[in-house]
């Protein structure tokens, strides 16, 4: 029986924790000598992939700090439980009030650790910014949200990340995806999971359809293989940068249906069909859709 995906600390609107078994099943039919990902998001894939060469990149900067910061050992299991601990005390004591003081403080001075409790105890665990770059998802009135068990399953997730970095040799930076594609060479494998076109395009920077063709132009220029991570459909609309950017000949496109647990309640909550689209033919490119209206009842994040 396989192993459960190893799951990060950070929760993340589209991670892909459902779908690593089938990218990790793709890449493993590539010969590479670095991993590449343009926007590492949470870091589920390379996290799973586990290459032993990599090269994560990332606009959002907080993201990159926590991570760059777990990987030097200034952030371990027992000071995140420490925080975590300390902290979740004075949410239980103080509630709301205490949640838009630490958010605050985060706009003001940003920490990785105060990123996490903010990504923990927000509205359904959504990374979303303003404009002005500020953090800016309401609180999840939970007052308890740190209990003992879940600040354990938080210390966990950064315990298996060290253990995962003291093995790799890992670059994490923050680039924009266009400086981060410029750096691939051949031999490479490059991951895709920009933000999705029309709908999680604020948790970072925005995304625009110039961008959507400027990322299908650079990922067709590589001098290596890419796997690229977007949504297809669902039962209301279709993504039409599939048919406007994606659909190039030298395109392959394999579709899994996908469901995602970021709606605010369940009837709002709907099965996607994702595309992964690469320059090579991958091993499963035949495969059939499930229908729409048999979803597959899964919460992505969770397990986080």
């Amino acid at each position: 029986m396989s192993r459960p995906p190893l799951v990060p600390p950070l929760k993340c609107q589209g991670i892909k924790t459902k779908l690593v078994s089938v990218i990790q099943k793709i890449a493993e039919t590539r010969e590479y000598s670095r991993w590449i990902e343009p926007f590492c998001g949470s870091g589920v894939v390379a996290l799973n992939v586990q290459p032993k060469k990599a090269l994560l990149c990332d606009t959002n900067r907080h993201i990159i700090s926590l991570y760059q910061d777990i990987q030097r050992g200034k952030i371990t299991a027992a000071t995140t439980k420490e925080f975590l601990t300390s902290e979740g005390e004075k949410l239980k004591s103080q509630g709301e009030p205490y949640y838009y003081e630490v958010r605050t403080r985060f706009n003001e001075a940003p920490t990785p650790l105060d990123f996490l409790f903010l990504n923990r105890s927000c509205f359904n665990g959504v990374i979303r910014f303003n404009r002005k770059g500020k953090f800016n998802v309401p609180y999840c009135h939970k007052p308890e949200r740190f209990a003992q068990a879940y600040v354990t399953k938080i210390t966990n997730q950064v315990r298996q990340i060290t253990e995962v970095l003291r093995s790799v040799d890992w670059t994490f930076e923050v680039r924009d995806f266009r400086e981060t594609l410029a750096m691939a060479e051949a031999g490479d494998f490059v991951y895709a999971d920009p933000p999705y076109a029309g709908r999680h395009v604020d948790y970072f920077n925005s995304w625009s359809d110039a961008d959507e063709v400027a990322l299908a132009a650079g990922l067709g220029s590589l001098p290596c293989d890419f796997l690229l991570s977007t949504w297809h459909s669902n039962e209301f609309r279709t993504n039409s940068a599939i048919d406007l950017v994606w659909s190039r000949a030298d395109f392959h496109m394999l579709k899994r249906e996908h469901f995602y647990h970021v709606g605010s309640s369940e009837n709002l909550r709907h099965p996607m069909i994702e595309a992964l689209i690469s320059n090579f033919p991958t091993i499963e490119e035949a495969a059939i859709v499930r229908p729409v209206e048999q979803p597959m009842l899964f919460a992505l994040d969770s397990a986080a």
